[in-house]
């Protein structure tokens, strides 16, 4: 069997959101015939076509003044020409995204609905983080996965006065971690699907 990529592009401004994305990875590579691979926004302009080969692309950015870094957003503006001119390169891909940000909301949801919103004008599949909120009861802990209670992408927080040796902490990268794994168990049955439903059988 071929093994099934799933690529992941980032923007990490001080190391935060890359231990988020390096977490992410971590969850793809617990499924079976599938891997990761990680780019950074810097990085992902010279690997055009490892992209469009890839069959899902999880995109992650830190949460800045209520949106994605500057820098997720040149790679965004950059991919118009580059894969939305050159025939929609990444439609019927399967998408997903992660962000990070020093506050416990900050405003992140806003930055997970512009990537959301980016993958529907490439003509991608959005898949969610599929983990009720925690830690939002008497009974709940700070240490429960989707702590911060998300439903479109994984999100993290990470205090602004410590470094990324410290946060994100463990509850949010077990966080993307699962979302790693949901979207790589998604992208199988997606390519096995589509295998199925264009065979002559």
């Amino acid at each position: 069997m071929t093994e099934t990529r799933i690529a992941i592009v980032y923007h990490s401004g001080y190391g935060h959101t890359a231990r988020q994305a390096q977490a992410v990875k971590a969850g793809i590579d617990r499924v079976a015939a599938v891997s990761g691979l990680l780019l950074t926004v810097e990085e992902a302009p010279n690997r055009w076509d490892d992209l469009a080969a890839a069959e899902a692309i999880i995109f992650g950015a830190p949460t800045y003044v209520a949106g994605p870094s500057a820098a997720f957003k040149a790679f965004q503006e950059a991919s118009s020409h580059a894969v939305m001119a050159a025939g929609y390169r990444w439609k019927d891909k399967i998408a997903a995204g992660f962000t990070n940000s020093g506050s416990q909301a900050g405003d992140k949801l806003a930055t997970l609905m512009q990537i959301a919103l980016f993958a529907a004008q490439h003509g991608m599949h959005w898949i969610n983080l599929d983990l009720p909120p925690a830690n939002n009861s008497s009974f709940g802990s700070k240490e429960e996965l989707n702590r911060l209670g998300f439903w479109l992408g994984a999100a993290a927080q990470s205090n602004v006065d410590e470094g990324a040796d410290i946060v994100p902490p463990e509850a949010d990268l077990a966080t993307a971690r699962h979302l790693g794994q949901r979207v790589a168990e998604a992208t199988l049955q997606f390519v096995r699907g589509r295998g199925w439903a264009t065979s002559d059988g």
